[in-house]
């Protein structure tokens, strides 16, 4: 199914978070925005810089993310780097404390998009990876890139 059958659309990908992190479990999260927050991520003005999800008690908060403060708000707009709390049943977030509070894992944003109107952020529990993970993983898309060209060629 593709996103336009599914009536997602995509706002922004954590391309860096793809580049450090492996990726363990994805789960779908609903954000309490605000009304100046929703029309600036309709606008793609996002940014994930250093985003991550704490868990406090029973909540989860979107903490280290950027939304830009839109133009036209009149009551002032929104604070860009609030944490917002997100939307997830019970289990899942008592799923990613047990989880989280073992060695080495965390809880990074990996996408926002927008499914049937309402805006989602797409979270996945990941483990960090070593530098020499990184550099085999550059290596290994340089030679499936260079197979490819060949292939192209022949």
């Amino acid at each position: 199914m593709t996103a336009k059958e599914s009536g997602e659309k995509l706002v922004a990908q954590n391309k860096k978070a793809r580049h450090l992190y492996e990726f363990l479990e994805k789960y779908e999260a609903g954000m309490v925005l605000v009304g100046s927050e929703v029309k600036s991520l309709r606008a793609g003005r996002i940014s994930f810089k250093d985003g991550y999800v704490r868990i406090t008690g029973d909540e989860a908060f979107l903490t280290g993310v950027h939304i830009a403060p839109y133009e036209n708000a009149g009551d002032g707009g929104h604070e860009p780097e609030r944490p917002r709390k997100l939307l997830l049943h019970a289990a899942e977030i008592r799923a990613l404390r047990a989880k989280v509070e073992q060695k080495g894992l965390t809880v990074v944003p990996v996408r926002v998009y927008f499914k049937n109107g309402r805006a989602k952020v797409e979270i996945a529990l990941a483990r960090g990876k070593k530098v020499f993970d990184r550099r085999d993983d550059l290596k290994n898309r340089d030679l499936a890139r260079d197979a490819a060209r060949e292939l192209a060629g022949q």
